[in-house]
This record gives structure tokens, sequence and C-alpha cells, in this order.
């Protein structure tokens, strides 16, 4: 053979990957830069350890005739990356190749990423920016029969592996499917997801919408509750996905990593009492009581802008990950609503399922109740919640900081729904608020002749001591004395004779119930 012929092959491979990596042309990557948006190659190196992106499927291309050369990578970037040294698997979408869109050769290598993260335990990064599924190449029965790469488990969620997910552009087809089946997922201001696109739905509907009315930030972190988070930049979405996978076992057989307690942990403990107000009628940011808890630095809040009047966050306390649960104050007095009853959920089931402990921290004075509240489907949520919580087999440690009444006290860990209960002195244990009962029991009103006294009395037996006298709570204690009794008691409960491994009740609960 020729020096030529044997040189050709090799000329060849090194044309062929130029295109590739050209990704859709100069102008396309220039127009994105120039409005502060990454393209998809520069999303990955901005999210993964430097130099570990090892491509799969890097010559895909369309098999519609006449589309080869115009769909390098067939617009879906697919590969094995290291994030802080562990293995990940990442689909990053390409928009400059037809708008990202969905066809066989790319939903393959979507499929072949998904099944190698869940058969050999790596998290699942989803990049997303997608017009949807691509045309004409899905049209009619023959495209039909291309959808999904012809993998029936496409969509299936068993949680082996955590999965994340960046809305970072228009987000229709695939990207809104695999953003919702993730464990947490960001979204950028400006970026929308969406079932259809507006020009599609006033075609079907005749509706006329705007991207950002249809399907943008405020309603998804705010509405749907379908974010986890909002960011301003691209790169700040990534930086949160990474630092969420920091707080996650890499499968869910392992613990999540252990991290150094950072110099001056707990030292606001001395003083935590003061952020609650003598009043329990007086609000409060329970969020700021969360902060002084755990590890200094750790505080990683989801949903922060969905059913407010709960706070779940994951955190550290002595360096070990645990999920906080906690009843808000600030907002609506802390009475739990069906948002919150969803977002609560979601959180147990991404504890119970990547075996993160559970601290619930309580005061709420019940759940929402009225016309519109039966409505929202409350009963059906409140026992929802208990389901789950009932299910969940990760430790689960409650503390009482000032009220609890009526079903939510189960809710929120009380009445043996949690492995032990604490409270602090203040805390307040009954069926009903104390001015409702004296209504309820006695007929009198605020005003009534016996009005106060008698609240006097139901406030006093409402008082902790009662509950702590027959064991209902396992301990009282001091507000400073709180974070040294959680590290305390979640040795006490680790899970030693599984090697910290829940069983994963939850596994195959709706992502997006």
């Amino acid at each position: 053979m020729t020096t030529e012929k044997k040189e050709q092959p090799l000329n060849d491979f090194e044309e062929r990957r130029r295109a590739a990596l050209a990704m859709g042309g100069e102008a396309k990557l220039r127009a994105r830069a120039e409005k502060g948006v990454l393209d998809a190659r520069s999303r990955i190196d901005r999210l993964i350890d430097p130099g570990s992106f090892y491509e799969s499927g890097l010559f895909g291309r369309s098999i519609m005739p006449g589309d080869e050369a115009t769909t390098p990578a067939d617009g879906k970037i697919a590969g094995y990356a290291r994030i802080d040294g562990r293995e990940v698997a990442v689909i990053s979408n390409d928009f400059t190749v037809k708008g990202a869109s969905s066809s066989l050769t790319n939903m393959r290598k979507i499929g072949q990423m998904r099944r190698i993260a869940a058969m050999r335990g790596l998290p699942m990064v989803w990049l997303g920016e997608s017009s949807g599924a691509r045309l004409p190449d899905n049209q009619g029965s023959r495209g039909m029969g291309t959808m999904l790469g012809n993998d029936p488990t496409q969509y299936q969620r068993m949680r082996e592996t955590p999965w994340v997910s960046a809305i970072l552009g228009y987000c229709y087809g695939s990207s809104f499917l695999y953003n919702c089946c993730s464990d947490f997922s960001v979204i950028r201001k400006g970026a929308v997801m969406a079932v259809s696109s507006p020009g599609l739905i006033e075609l079907a509907t005749g509706e006329k919408l705007s991207p950002e009315d249809l399907g943008g930030w405020r309603i998804h972190a705010e509405t749907t509750g379908m974010v986890d988070m909002v960011v301003d930049t691209d790169e700040e979405a990534l930086d949160a996905l990474r630092k969420f996978l920091s707080y996650m076992p890499t499968h869910h057989k392992e613990m999540p990593p252990v991290r150094p307690t950072p110099a001056g942990s707990g030292e606001g403990m001395r003083t935590i009492q003061d952020l609650l107000p003598a009043s329990r009628t007086q609000v409060y940011d329970m969020r700021k009581i969360i902060q002084r808890i755990v590890d200094n630095d750790s505080y990683f809040e989801m949903k922060a802008r969905f059913g407010r009047v709960a706070v779940t966050a994951l955190g550290r306390l002595a360096g070990r990950v645990v999920g906080i649960i906690a009843n808000n104050p600030m907002v609506k007095g802390g009475t739990l609503d069906t948002d919150a009853c969803d977002k609560i959920i979601d959180f147990l089931v991404l504890c119970d399922s990547f075996n993160i402990p559970i601290v619930m921290l309580v005061d709420t004075p019940g759940f929402l109740i009225g016309a519109e509240a039966e409505k929202r489907r409350a009963t059906g949520k409140i026992v929802n919640f208990m389901n789950a919580l009932q299910l969940v087999t990760v430790p689960k440690i409650s503390v009482i900081i000032r009220k609890t009444y009526g079903q939510a006290y189960l809710n929120m860990g009380g009445g043996r729904n949690s492995d032990e209960v604490a409270a602090w002195p203040t805390a307040e244990v009954s069926f009903m608020t104390p001015a409702f009962a004296v209504t309820v029991v006695h007929g009198l009103r605020r005003g009534d002749p016996g009005f106060e006294e008698k609240l006097a009395e139901m406030e006093k037996e409402n008082e902790v001591w009662g509950i702590a006298s027959m064991y209902g709570v396992q301990h009282v204690i001091q507000p400073q004395e709180t974070r040294d009794h959680l590290i305390r008691l979640l040795d006490v409960h680790q899970l030693r004779l599984s090697n910290g491994i829940g069983q994963h009740l939850m596994r195959a609960w709706p992502t997006s119930s």
C-alpha cells in the first residue's frame, strides 16, 4: 500500500473530527457568545473537571439523506466526564445544529448514556436546550417508528443514580421530559420549558403566548415547582449542578461524601434563641436558624420560590450530608399548604433514595383549610405526604421549635413518625391553636367573660412538659444544644446493619407527581 493510501484514512478522520467539533459553524457560535450564552461544548467544559470529557458518538449524523453534512454529532453531545473526581455521564444539547432537535441517531446516544449511568452507577447530567422532535424526520408513521431511539425505558426512573438538569434556552420535547425526570433542576432566566413551542400552540389552539408566559422561569419556580433553582447565567447554572452533586452519592448503594467540618461551624449556636420571637404569633425566618445549625457554607436550599411555607434544603452536620425539612413562619405563619406538601414529598423521596438522613424543624399551626384548599386536593396531598414519610427508611430526627398542632404534628414527625423527637422548652403541642380550642370546647370567643382564663389554661396544657412526661417526645433540649443533639443522634441512628444504605421504597415514586 502506498504512503498516500495509508494516510488517506487518517486525513479523513481528522477532517471529519474537525467538522464535528465545529458544531453549527463559526457564525452561530459567535452570535451566542455575543449574547453571553455558552455553546454546548463550552457548557461541558465549564461543568466538569478540566480535560476529563471522553466523548461518545462524535461522528454521529442524521440518517436523513442530504442532512449528513449539516448535523455534526447530530445536535446532541454525549460522553463521560468527571466532576470532583467522580465519573458522570453527560448530554449537552447543541442548539446550533438543527435546534438540538431529537432524531434517531441522537436518541440512541441518549439511550446509551442513560443505560450506562444506571448500570455502572454514574450520575446523569442533562444540559437542556432543544426545539423538540426533528421534522420531517419524525413525521409520518416511519418517522414515529424512530422515536426514543427504540428504547422503551427512556423515561423510566428507578433512582439508581442522581439525575441533574439545567434549562438553558428553549426546552421543548425531550429537554422538558428529562428535566421533569431529574432530581435537581436549575433554570436560567430567559430560558423556557414547555411541552410545545408558542408557534405550535397557536396553530393548534389559536392561543397566542410569549415563550416567557408559556413556560418562563417564574412559572416553573413559583407556580409549578418544576425547577429547584433560578439563576442569571449559564455559568451559575452549571455551578449549581456541580454543587448539588457534591451532596449526592454517585449511586444509591453508597453514602454521600463526607467533607471536613469548616472552621467556626456551630459558633452561632450560643445565641440561636435570639432568633425566636417571644410571641407564638410573631413571624421569623426559619432559614436563619437552619444556617446556624448546619456547617458553615453548607446550606443549599431547593425550591426556594415554591411552597414557601416550607423549607427544603441540603446541608452538612459535622461534615455529613443531611436533608432539612422545616416550617417557615415568615410565610403564612408556617401554615402548610398543598404546594408545600408536594415540595416536601419530592424532598423525602430524594433523601430516601440517596441515603441522606432527614432533620425536621417544626413550627406550624397546621394545614391550610377551606374551600380553596379542598379544590387543590388538600386531603389527598396530606395523605401522600404521610405515605411518603412512613416509607422513608433513612434516619428521621425531629425538633419542635415552637408550635405544632393537629394533623401537621404527625406529618412533621410527631407521633413516632420520626425516629426521635426533641423539643425546645418553647414548644407547644396540641390538636389546635389555644384560642380556637377555647371556642370549640367552652363556647367562648375573645372578649367574652372567662375567655382569657380558659385561654391561659389551654396554653398551660399545651406546654411541652406534658408530652415529655409521657415520653411523647424523647428529649427536651435548650436551643443552643440543637446542633450537638442532632450530630449525636445521627451518630446513634446510622444504618449500621446495611452499611448506611436505606431500602429505597420510593425509588419508583413519580418524579413530577
